[in-house]
């Protein structure tokens, strides 16, 4: 792909989870809108899983957002498709919102340059990482990164509006016993096979890495192809996700007027966040 320039963000918003997700969601309509550039959301999560509308129509979801709750961690509704990831202190989440008047056309290619981007960043901390679906991991996709073939480390999913693309999901750099402890119980709930011996980390692989160690190793891939330059999200972003914020809860939000990005939008279902 050519070299573009990217706004970086790095800030999060901690005990807001649902608004991590609508701020996303701000970001890509207002990608599609011509009102924002190509944006790349990097930072640290709270604990949450991260449901999708496929999660919802299970007929025990009301057990899987309890499991989740017992586990310590929020329940949030997601932008992409597939099935339940979890998000905690010890990943990394990235949300990446892409203008593309023809991004209907684009789905595969941004699904394997954010692949091939992760699978080489950790590779070069000494992964033997490799793009492709293990099977019986969490939230299924081909374009997920593992680990020599046999755990899961990265999960992405998509979405796509008329105009702009999200790509989003979560690395697991430490604590894939965490994984294992929360999504058992949500999976149970929710009627999936998982294989919980799947879900592996950065450290379990390598040792001794941070999630610091993570990032820096993945921006400095990112610069290799992209111009990135770090900001702070818009105001006009800010108060559109505020508004958003209850759609991302797993509860009904009040009733309200449809703001312009629901009726245009388009899960892939990929994957994760």
């Amino acid at each position: 792909m050519p070299r573009r320039s990217i706004e970086l963000l790095r800030e999060r918003f901690p005990g807001r989870p649902a608004f991590d997700t609508a701020l996303s969601r701000a970001l890509l309509h207002r990608a599609a809108s011509g009102e924002g550039r190509e944006t790349l959301r990097l930072y640290q999560p709270d604990d949450v899983v991260a449901f999708s509308v496929l999660d919802r129509t299970r007929p025990d979801f009301a057990g899987a957002v309890a499991a989740a709750r017992a586990g310590g961690c929020e329940a949030v509704l997601r932008l992409a498709g597939g099935r339940a990831a979890l998000f905690h202190a010890e990943t990394l989440a990235f949300a990446w919102s892409i203008p593309d008047p023809r991004a209907r056309e684009r789905v595969a290619a941004r699904f394997e340059e954010t692949s091939d981007w992760i699978a080489g960043a950790l590779a070069g901390l000494g992964v033997d990482a490799r793009v492709g679906e293990v099977p019986g991991e969490y939230c299924p996709g081909s374009h997920s990164v593992n680990a020599r073939g046999g755990v899961k480390l990265m999960g992405v999913g998509q979405r796509v509006v008329r105009g702009a693309a999200h790509v989003g999901g979560v690395i697991v750099v430490r604590r894939s016993d965490r994984v294992r402890e929360v999504l058992a119980p949500v999976y149970a709930a929710l009627g999936f096979d998982w294989d919980p011996t799947t879900a592996g980390s950065v450290e379990d692989e390598v040792g001794g890495v941070t999630r610091q160690d993570v990032a820096e190793a993945l921006l400095e891939a990112l610069r290799r192809r992209h111009d990135l330059d770090e900001a702070r999200p818009d105001p006009g972003a800010l108060d559109l996700a505020s508004g958003l914020e209850p759609d991302h809860r797993p509860e009904p939000p009040p009733r309200r007027a449809a703001p312009p990005l629901a009726a245009s939008g388009k899960s892939v279902a990929e994957g994760r966040a």
